[in-house]
């Protein structure tokens, strides 16, 4: 589905429409130049000038807007003045599924985000002993890490927007000081309204990248990269105290469109907005992928002009 997703988003099957912001607006349109995405040493998308228009929906209030084509590109083929990633992209057997993985994806980015803002201290203090989870999928992952002579960790980094977020990080139990090299401790993500889920999803994903440096599956990563020593701080992860925590509380909602209510409600709670979609394919296809942008939420690490939004710097001036 991944490949299929990028595969996609390098030529989306949509119409466009060329004119500029001051246009849209005289004749009552809605749009967002998405200023947050305008990659490294880009400018932003001036008012009088003329570009290339997709028709997204904001999911909260149900309204069309228009957004820039080329932040929904990735094809590195050509120059484009917005930051070209993977974040918020997503696909689906329904609409709603592709919508629903790429709002949690955002989710997950921006609390990894503010997670990442923190002291060392208070990302550790946030070490969850997996028992925590009382789940028997859980637990097999966590025995299938261990037998193979790994350590994990699992850290709630759970943002103020309530919908849980998981962090793992998995590397050898048994370590030689100064001689991990970056390879051998990885890290995956995952949000989802179910707490399991989450962790389930940080826990695979950690271990996907682990098989990905194995396999040497990619051929976008360099010599040096396996070569690289490892961050401390990052090797210092695995040696966090896991707590056990009697607070995590399984969703009461089940099935995607459950699951889109209860997300979309915790990002009103939280007045962000908007929350925009845009499909990317046809309806010949079986599957469907979509461009999830959420402005308001943090984005990865990554060649933009702006490196962090309102929410990262509230957190690191206020906290």
């Amino acid at each position: 589905m991944e490949a299929l997703e990028r595969v996609v988003a390098n030529r989306p099957a949509i119409p466009t429409f060329r004119t500029s912001a001051h246009d849209l607006r005289a004749a009552g349109f809605a749009f967002d130049t998405l200023a947050c995405l305008i990659g490294r040493h880009e400018s932003d998308i001036r008012l009088d000038e003329p570009v290339d228009w997709a028709l997204g929906k904001d999911l909260l209030t149900d309204r069309e807007i228009y957004v820039p084509l080329d932040a929904a590109l990735l094809d590195r083929t050509r120059r484009n003045r917005f930051w070209m990633s993977s974040d918020g992209l997503a696909s689906g057997n329904t609409p709603q599924e592709a919508i629903l993985h790429g709002v949690l994806e955002r989710i997950e980015r921006d609390a990894y985000c503010l997670w990442q803002i923190a002291s060392e201290a208070d990302r550790f203090a946030r070490c969850i002993d997996p028992v925590s989870f009382d789940d028997p999928l859980v637990d097999k992952l966590v025995s299938k890490i261990e037998t193979a002579g790994l350590a994990m960790r699992l850290f709630d980094m759970t943002s103020d927007i309530a919908v849980p977020c998981v962090t793992a990080v998995v590397g050898p139990s048994k370590r030689r000081d100064g001689n991990i090299r970056f390879v051998e401790v990885t890290g995956g993500s995952g949000a989802h309204p179910s707490p399991v889920r989450a962790a389930v999803r940080a826990m695979t994903e950690a271990v996907q990248s682990r098989i990905t440096y194995i396999s040497g599956a990619r051929d976008d990563l360099s010599q040096d990269v396996f070569q690289r020593p490892a961050p401390a701080e990052t090797v210092r992860a695995l040696d966090a105290m896991p707590v056990v925590c009697s607070t995590i509380a399984a969703s009461q909602r089940h099935g995607v469109g459950p699951h889109l209510d209860e997300v979309f409600n915790a990002l009103r709670e939280r007045e962000i907005a908007p929350v925009i979609a845009l499909p990317l394919t046809d309806g010949a296809l079986p599957f469907h992928v979509v461009k999830v942008f959420i402005p308001g939420l943090e984005n990865p690490e990554g060649a933009r002009a702006r490196r962090f939004g309102a929410r990262a710097i509230a957190k690191a001036v206020f906290s």
